[in-house]
């Protein structure tokens, strides 16, 4: 007979069969926490983008919505016009009052160049920048035909440069009545929808089931006077 194992003595574990998988060791060290992925901002909206990082994205934004509008090519070509006007007639005498509108359109014109090509409206929320353009494009265009019109009045002979001077300004002035056409892409997809005031299906408060309407109170007795 074999003789028995001592007591307490340990016992040697099996050994695992023939053709058995070994199994892993376990790792004692824990395994590395993931890295936090990073946010993906949207292309077409801000999102949480502060600091160098928006104005990166408000400048291409607003110079893609600028130049791919129409915008800037109009106003560039009407300061263009302008521009050449004033200097034709710098060499001329002319009245005071159409050196005036010619530096004030100059003047306007550059303002929204300048707005729109450094994204400087994007950080003045609180004025209606389409509708300020929409404006200045309406009171340039009139002020412009009106010079036209003043200028063709005030002389009986014009001079070629005048008569040329006198064409950029009309043109100019077309220009902006173009410009103000295409301000009406601004205004799209911002009408109130209908139906917007009506609540949505499923959402009514419907009454409580079980509790029936609350018995009236019974008017208290008059007091008798004393």
């Amino acid at each position: 007979m074999a003789p028995k194992a001592a007591k307490g003595a340990k016992t040697e574990p099996a050994p695992p069969p023939a053709g058995a998988k070994p199994q892993e060791d376990k790792k004692d060290d824990k395994e590395p926490l993931e890295k936090p992925q990073k946010l993906v901002q949207p292309k077409h909206e801000v999102g949480t983008r502060k600091g160098c990082r928006r104005y990166r994205w408000e400048l291409k934004d607003s110079n893609k919505e600028f130049w791919l509008l129409g915008h800037a090519e109009i106003k560039i070509l009407s300061l263009g016009c302008l521009i050449a006007a004033m200097i034709l007639l710098s060499s001329l005498s002319v009245h005071p009052i159409l050196t005036l509108i010619i530096t004030m359109e100059i003047s306007i014109f550059s303002f929204f160049i300048l707005l729109y090509s450094f994204a400087v409206h994007r950080y003045i929320p609180f004025i209606l920048w389409p509708i300020s353009d929409l404006f200045n494009d309406l009171f340039a265009c009139a002020f412009l035909v009106g010079a036209v019109v003043f200028a063709v009045r005030s002389r009986r002979s014009m001079h070629l440069h005048y008569l040329l001077a006198v064409i950029l300004i009309g043109v100019a002035g077309v220009f902006a009545l173009i410009d103000m056409c295409l301000q009406r892409n601004n205004f799209r997809g911002k009408r109130a929808k209908k139906h917007m005031l009506i609540s949505p299906p499923g959402k009514e408060k419907e009454p409580q089931q079980g509790k029936g309407p609350e018995p009236a109170k019974p008017p208290e007795p008059a007091k008798g006077k004393k």
